[in-house]
């Protein structure tokens, strides 16, 4: 005879797993996820490309990365959009949708202005677009994971963490790869003059045309958004001054936090501030590693790039197939062995010198391990929310998570120079063991009863 408690701890077929892909919700978040995905490359490692060859000084270009600070520290006004409603478009939209319209709106308005001003003529207003750009995309960020984590239930968070991931990596392909086509198709042949190369004569309408599409881009999101429905509304209780305002809006949802976890909130943090130490800190030298090893900018292209990207979403989806499957937390620890591992098969690339089978092996390995632990990550995150402060719990802790790594791979160029690549790593990962103790004690940790209020 079986009991209640068999029935509900047994587990769906595969079959129904797999459907969870097909839901509605969950293809929402792959074009959501597109959205997030496109402005990050076009602020940073695009733009780069267009400054630098628009003569702009390397120092500059170096300066101007700041502008991604933005999404560091997206937390400090995550309350507001938590709380505060816009005029006229929340009560039309509902909370959710009407910050994520009006942030892809800022998006596409600051990528335009990027596209009509020439950085080689005048600096400035290119930066001042970047800017908007960046503290657009890091809204929308906000009003997404807000978005996604009370769209489903705890058990299909990883699956759309999956398919978020697989939407903002398609992105990342074509804001990356796909704005350099377009900018070297909409390149206009110049008259050949004595010794003046062609090729090397910098065209500012041709990066205005790429930007100009990335813009139009953003309207797939803008039309998921409008199709898509408000999730179940919530019932904030009226605020009865300024002060009481700003408590319920800063105050309240770090201090639900620490009353709900109390001293584990501590070895909650703590995991959050270094799951990902691995991979950031041995980052930040994989390209340098690249170049030094011989390999070409097409063959780097090609793996990393492309099929690397491919890989990470491989490695997503079979994260949150097995999250579902076997639990958030074991795949957690799955996550953070495989990451640290894959980077001692990078100490063993640096062995073989230009070996381009070996680095597809490795980077299959790499981004492989990267997507499982991400899909796990996420899903872990969105579990640690009270659905009534979600932005901004949830964008503390994703800008927690590359805070420490972040400040650690700005010395990584120097231990690369005083020990190797090998060491370095190796060292790399070793910063993964302490993660490993703390999932194991994470793991121990008693989910609370997170309080739901739906009118």
């Amino acid at each position: 005879m079986t009991t209640t408690a068999d029935a509900a701890s047994a587990k769906p077929p595969w079959r129904d797993t797999f459907k969870v892909y097909l839901e509605a919700p969950t293809l929402r978040m792959l074009l959501l996820g597109f959205s997030a995905g496109l402005p990050l490359l076009l602020v940073l490692g695009t733009l780069s490309f267009w400054l630098r060859e628009a003569g702009i000084d390397r120092t500059t270009i170096g300066f101007l990365s700041w502008v991604g600070l933005a999404y560091a520290f997206k937390w400090v006004w995550a309350p507001l959009v938590d709380r505060l409603p816009i005029p006229l478009l929340t009560r039309l939209m509902g909370r959710r949708r009407s910050w994520l319209l009006l942030a892809q709106i800022a998006i596409m308005a600051g990528l335009v202005a990027m596209s009509f001003n020439d950085p080689k003529v005048a600096l400035q207003p290119v930066v001042w677009g970047a800017l908007a750009v960046a503290f657009g995309s890091a809204t929308q960020d906000i009003a997404l994971d807000a978005y996604r984590i009370e769209s489903a239930n705890m058990e299909r968070q990883a699956a759309l963490a999956a398919a978020y991931q697989t939407g903002y990596r398609l992105a990342m392909i074509w804001a990356g790869a796909g704005v350099l086509w377009i900018a070297a198709r909409a390149e206009v042949a110049p008259l050949v003059q004595p010794g003046v190369v062609a090729a090397a004569i910098y065209q500012h309408s041709a990066w205005q045309t790429a930007y100009q599409m990335m813009a139009a881009s953003m309207l797939l999101g803008m039309a998921t958004v409008l199709m898509s429905p408000e999730p179940a509304r919530r019932v904030l209780p009226p605020a009865k001054n300024a002060l009481d305002w700003l408590k319920t809006a800063l105050v309240d949802p770090f201090a639900d936090f620490i009353q709900r976890y109390r001293w584990q909130a501590a070895l909650i943090l703590a995991l959050i501030a270094i799951y990902r130490i691995s991979d950031v800190v041995m980052g930040i030298m994989a390209n340098p590693f690249y170049v030094d090893m011989g390999y070409t900018k097409d063959e780097v292209a090609a793996v990393t790039k492309v099929f690397g990207v491919v890989m990470t979403l491989v490695g997503a989806f079979v994260g949150g197939v097995l999250s579902m499957r076997f639990g958030v937390m074991r795949i957690l620890m799955l996550g953070a062995i495989l990451s640290a591992a894959s980077n001692l098969l990078f100490a063993w690339l640096g062995t073989r010198g230009h070996d381009l089978t070996a680095l597809v092996w490795v980077i299959s390995a790499d981004n492989l391990s990267s997507g499982i632990a991400s899909a796990a990550f996420i899903a872990y995150l969105s579990s640690l929310t009270n659905v009534n402060y979600s932005a901004t719990q949830y964008a503390l802790f994703s800008s927690m998570m590359l805070l420490l790594p972040k400040f650690l791979a700005g010395y990584s160029g120097k231990y690369v120079d005083a020990f190797g690549y090998g060491n370095f790593f190796t060292a790399t990962a070793l910063l993964g063991v302490p993660v490993l103790a703390l999932v194991w004690l994470a793991s121990r940790v008693k989910m609370p009863n997170v309080p739901v209020n739906i009118e």
